[in-house]
């Protein structure tokens, strides 16, 4: 998870961070709309760089669920 924008042909995920561990009862789609859960944990990552065509899934975030928490 990120701040993600499109450079060229790259998908760059700045100030992002790795979900190690999701926390959840119900998948990734519960923290992605509710934000992370007590024992959700993350690990700092960065920036991440990858190629379009190697994108098979993106899952919008709530934003303010997420805000100030990266790893």
């Amino acid at each position: 998870m990120g701040d993600v924008r499109q450079d060229g042909n790259q998908i760059v995920i700045d100030n992002a961070s790795i979900i190690r561990r999701w926390g959840t009862s119900k998948g990734l789609g519960e923290i992605a709309a509710g934000g992370p859960t007590k024992t959700t944990v993350l690990d700092q990552a960065g920036t991440i760089r990858v190629h379009e065509l190697g994108v098979v899934l993106r899952l919008d975030c709530n934003a303010e669920k997420w805000a100030g928490r990266n790893g």
